[in-house]
């Protein structure tokens, strides 16, 4: 469980998260909003990248923010980004090995190949990934943030721009997250379909602001919800 209390960053004269309050509970959980609501500056402050001006966040008992970022990573925190991180030169392999727990020997070899065929990427350990497909290339991501015995799992936006075939199988893999690795998984994505096929509850941002939270399903018909992120008043 994560615990997050008044989480407030500033950039200048911008607010981008304002007095967040929130618990994230297991399995996997929805944070969604407009652009620029604040969610990927949320990911960065659980990531390290970010010093919030005030607020705590409690995982699992522990005060993620005493941590360093690399200390973070140690923990158990892994996540995707919006721009793509694999690296093109290097194979499928090396490039889910290179961010994994300092195991040894046959267990770190045996942890990475099993992140590769849970992920399901359809190409060879040995493959480049800069020979591999859009959608297998995010997949190689997500193989990295389910390797090492990760404790939270961030995903943001891991569903863009693909087409629904490669959606669906990625729909299906970050639903099993939390029953390979045991993390708490929080997806931040646009896809209402992904969101609602994956996540039994979900938090909306709007203005660095939290609006609702709670089951999805619940959410997603909220007014404040439809009018803020949907830009509608009708039913989802």
């Amino acid at each position: 469980m994560i615990e997050v209390t008044d989480l407030t960053v500033r950039y200048g004269g911008v607010t981008s998260l304002d007095g967040m309050d929130l618990v994230f509970e297991k399995g996997t959980c929805g944070l969604i909003g407009p652009n620029g609501a604040g969610k990927t500056t949320f990911f960065n402050v659980l990531s390290g990248f970010v010093r919030p001006a005030s607020g705590t966040v409690t995982a699992f008992g522990d005060d993620l923010l005493k941590l360093t970022h690399f200390r973070r990573a140690r923990w158990g925190v892994r996540r995707t980004f919006q721009t793509e991180q694999a690296i093109e030169s290097l194979s499928v392999y090396d490039n889910v090995s290179m961010i994994h727990s300092p195991l040894r020997g046959g267990a770190r070899r045996a942890d990475v190949l099993g992140a590769i065929e849970f992920a399901g990427i359809g190409a060879s350990p040995d493959a480049k990934v800069g020979t591999l497909s859009a959608g297998q290339r995010r997949l190689v991501e997500v193989a990295r943030t389910v390797a090492g015995k990760p404790r939270l799992v961030l995903l943001d936006e891991p569903a863009a721009g693909l087409p629904d075939e490669e959606t669906a199988h990625l729909t299906g893999v970050i639903r099993k997250i939390p029953e390979f690795t045991g993390a708490l998984t929080i997806l931040v994505d646009h896809d209402m379909s992904l969101v609602s096929a994956v996540c039994a509850t979900t938090a909306v941002l709007d203005f660095g602001k939290l609006i609702a939270s709670g089951p999805t399903a619940q959410v997603l018909r909220d007014e404040h919800v439809m009018r803020a992120y949907l830009g509608t008043a009708e039913v989802i």
